[in-house]
Parts: structure tokens; sequence; C-alpha cells
């Protein structure tokens, strides 16, 4: 399954949150033979199956380990990862290049489904980047203070990456400050770029702004009922409100009133609120990217798709 160039393919499925993208790579994996590896960091962790939207499925053991597998797919880099554990983009890329290696051997197609950009990015244009480990106590420094002021240190200490990045997202300028702390050097000169390891197919689902804010608040809803608030006492109890897992979208929301801070409506409504904005942010960062082929729906996924891999 390799070009002309030699080069092994790999499709990636990428857009906002509640876009479409879980349904859309089934659709693929389903018609193409392909194996769907996790691109949306909330879904590494071990216990936060609603909260990060993982489909229901099945540990089954398979290719000689276990597998989880739903709706007949196999699915790799989901619920392997201790809640109190830090994966970085670095980390990530290995695992991605290790097991599609292991999935062209099988003679199937890896597909990175997500919207995590960095990490997408990370794979897709293989980022050289620093094995710096997680630093707790650094981190716990720069928890404490607000997105503006640390956004406002990344663009003294490193312009070109603050750039890159939206301003609100706290993990990516954390993280970047974290390997500037350690390195000494901006963190946008420790990302050089390798040659390419795949030749990809970025595939990007393009949806109205009114209907995936209407998707988005519809999901929410949805995991509600499926025990999100359950979920996210378990994990509460069990780690504290601190750890990686719990300060996504959904159970710090919830945290907030399960601390007794807000009411359980207006815990329901902002988790409402911030996945929009993230949506909106997760947008910008794709829409940068220009090797990303918008598509409206799933007959049109699946013509490129074919032409790609026929190549």
């Amino acid at each position: 399954m390799s070009t002309r160039s030699g080069l092994p393919k790999l499709i990636a499925i990428v857009g906002p949150t509640a876009s479409g993208k879980t349904d859309l790579a089934l659709s693929l994996a389903k018609k193409f033979g392909g194996e769907i590896i996790s691109a949306d960091s909330r879904q590494f962790y071990r216990g936060t199956e609603i909260g990060s939207d993982i489909i229901p499925g099945k540990w089954v053991k398979k290719y000689g380990r276990r597998t989880y597998v739903a709706k007949g797919i196999p699915h790799h880099l989901v619920s392997f990862l201790s809640p109190s554990k830090t994966f970085t983009a670095a980390e990530f890329k290995d695992h991605v290049i290790r097991i599609s290696r292991d999935i062209i051997a099988r003679g199937s197609v890896p597909m990175l489904v997500g919207g995590t950009g960095l990490f997408i990015r990370a794979v897709v244009e293989n980022f050289d980047i620093p094995i710096v480990p997680p630093n707790s106590v650094f981190r716990a420094k720069m928890e404490k203070k607000t997105t503006g002021v640390l956004f406002a240190m990344l663009r003294r200490r490193d312009p070109v990456y603050a750039a890159r990045i939206p301003k609100n997202n706290r993990r990516y300028v954390i993280r970047a400050l974290e390997v500037i702390d350690a390195t000494g050097q901006p963190f946008s000169s420790a990302q050089g770029k390798g040659a390419p390891l795949f030749d990809v197919l970025e595939l990007g689902i393009r949806r109205d702004r009114e209907v995936l804010y209407a998707r988005i608040n519809a999901r929410v809803d949805a995991m509600m009922k499926r025990g999100l608030m359950k979920e996210a006492k378990r994990l509460g109890k069990r780690y504290g409100w601190s750890i990686p897992a719990m300060t996504g979208l959904g159970h710090r929301q919830l945290g907030l009133h399960i601390q007794g801070k807000i009411s359980l409506e207006e815990a329901v409504e902002l988790i409402k609120r911030d996945t929009r904005r993230y949506a909106k942010r997760q947008l910008t960062w794709f829409r940068r990217d220009k090797q990303i082929l918008w598509v409206k729906n799933e007959a049109e996924a699946v013509r490129k798709a074919k032409v790609f891999l026929k190549k």
C-alpha cells in the first residue's frame, strides 16, 4: 500500500469536536479495510469513555494483545493511559508510527482520527520534537497563572510559536514554556521537520457553524443521559480535580458542581459553551492547514479516499 515514492499510505480524518469524524472514519474503515488510531487527546485516558465520547465497544484478544474493537473496527490509543499521566506529542508520534507499521504489515490502512491538531501535525509533518518529560512542579506553578499571562510569557520567549497556536490553548502554551524552561531554546526552533514518514490524505469535515453548535449541544445532553455525572464523580473521588484527564471538557465543569461551586444547570451550560468555544479554536487551527481536503459528506470522502488508495 505504497505510493510511487515508496511511502506507506495513511488517512487522517480531522475537524472540530462533534463534526462527525467518528462516523466517517468507521464508514471509510469498513469500505477500505482500515484500523482507527485516535488522535483525540481526551480519549487516551481510562475511565473517561463518556466524557471523551469513545464509541462503545469491547476489549478482545487480537493481534496477540488486548485490542479495543467497536463496530467491528479495531481502535488504537483509546482508554490505555492512567488519568493521572501526561502524554506528550513526541510520545504520541512514536506510538502512531509503531502502530501504523503494524497495521500496514497486516495489509490494512492506518486511519488517524481526531481533533488534537498539534498531535496530528506531529505525525503528518514528522516533527522532530524534543523528548522533555513532564515537570509536575513547573506545571503546578504555571497553572496558577491566567491564560493571558501565560500567553504573554510565551510571546516574549518564543514569538514564532506563539503566532502559530490559539492564545487560549493553555495546554499547548504550558507545554511550550515547559520545553523552553528545560532546554533553554525556543520551542519553535526545537520543532524541526524530518522527511515525510507517510503519504497522507487529510480529510476535514465541513459543517455550518449553526449545525455544528446544535450537534455539540445535543451531544452534551446525550452524555449526561449516558452517565457523565457518575463518571466525573468516580474520577474526581479517585484522582482529584487537577490531573490532566480532569481538566478536559465535561469533567472540569461538572467538577465545579460536585464541589458545590455552581448548580448542575450552570455546569451543563458551561460544558456546552466551552465546547462550542473549543470547536471554534479547532477550526481556526485546521483552517491554517492547506493540506486538508474539506468534504461535505461521506460520498465525497469515499471518492477522494478511493482515488488516493489507488495511486
